[in-house]
């Protein structure tokens, strides 16, 4: 019989494969029989040195997964301070203390290619890149883009190309339009709903998907994604749906 972990990693999978806009990819290792080990992938953020490369990332599912994060690590090497340029290890609240069952593969490696776009060289995971961008930013866009160039098939840019207030201009840019679209698919998540209230559910081990679903079939209001007090008799209703009772 197929586990709940296993139908759930299938369907991250699918909705992965079916998402064209993203340009986030994910697959099976090997035959494809083995759900527990993938490959994924996303391309280097616009107005970064890592632009237009493509950047592999192994994923390795681990047996408590939603409640533990899934293992990630660069395939592909990369300098930056966040990532070590020797292992490809990875410094990211996402995968450690911030990570949520609610989260699913295809937002974990959308985290990674934000990653790219805001480097935090104050939390690194290389001390020696973090160094370089600290005291040197310029020679570490280079540096950034010979590695995107070599390990990653991004295309060569002139040096000459832009200026570093552009630059700067176009990070700031894509930090707050990724934060806005990473709130934006959170509240599609949820249905509106508030988090903590979901959650009580998804804790218990329920999809998040099915705890949506329940609530929207009981008729709770969303209240504009303000948490408050549900009724004991909502409550058993949400449960009797999420048990399959009548």
């Amino acid at each position: 019989m197929t586990s709940a972990r296993t139908r759930r990693i299938a369907k991250e999978v699918a909705d992965i494969h079916n998402d064209d806009t993203s340009h986030i990819k994910a697959s099976p290792v090997g035959n494809g029989d083995d759900l527990t080990h993938l490959k994924g992938s996303f391309h280097g953020p616009p107005g970064t040195p890592y632009e237009g490369g493509n950047y592999i990332i192994d994923v390795k599912i681990p047996n408590e997964y939603p409640f533990r994060p899934p293992i990630m690590k660069f395939d592909t090497k990369v300098w930056h301070p966040n990532v070590s340029s020797q292992t490809g290890a990875i410094c990211l609240d996402t995968l450690s203390s911030a990570w949520s069952p609610v989260l699913t593969i295809k937002s974990a490696l959308l985290s990674l290619q934000s990653l790219l776009s805001t480097p935090e060289p104050k939390d690194p995971q290389d001390a020696e890149v973090a160094g370089m961008l600290t005291r040197n930013p310029k020679e570490f866009e280079r540096v950034a883009h010979e590695w995107a160039v070599r390990y990653a098939g991004a295309p060569k840019k002139d040096s000459a190309e832009g200026s570093g207030g552009a630059k700067a201009e176009t990070k700031e840019q894509k930090q707050k339009r990724s934060k806005e679209e990473e709130a934006a698919e959170r509240a599609a998540m949820y249905g509106g709903y508030n988090e903590q209230m979901i959650n009580r559910f998804v804790w218990m081990g329920f999809d998040l998907d099915r705890v949506v679903s329940a609530f929207e079939y009981v008729g709770i209001d969303p209240n504009d994604g303000e948490e408050y007090e549900l009724e004991e008799a909502y409550i058993g209703d949400i449960t009797a749906r999420l048990l399959g009772e009548p």
